[in-house]
């Protein structure tokens, strides 16, 4: 991955929708890095700390909340879903087919 790789996952994570939520694999195949799902998480990783980037909206394929533990205090990255208008319980998006937001269809 080139050098601008984070910066082009944070513009791509920006316009994820309140409400909505996008995966890892998802933006990594947005980008043609299909099979760089973790390469994503890395960058989500340290974009936890910018507000300019939504990170709380990057979840598992599967809607888990598995990059949690990179929020502080814990449990925020579930109160910010929470906030937007997501169910989550047992750490998983409820509705998670029905709020899931794939950039390759939406932007393209």
């Amino acid at each position: 991955m080139d050098s601008n790789y984070f910066t082009d996952v944070y513009e791509v994570v920006k316009l994820v929708p309140k409400g909505r939520w996008a995966s890892y694999g998802a933006i990594a195949h947005y980008l043609g890095a299909k099979g760089g799902a973790r390469m994503v998480g890395w960058a989500m990783n340290s974009a936890h700390c910018d507000d300019s980037v939504p990170a709380h909206r990057v979840l598992n394929r599967n809607g888990e909340l598995t990059g949690q533990h990179h929020f502080k205090p814990p449990g925020k990255m579930q109160k910010l879903l929470e906030k937007e208008g997501l169910k989550i319980v047992n750490d998983r998006v409820t509705n998670a087919s029905e709020s899931f937001w794939d950039p390759s269809a939406e932007l393209m």
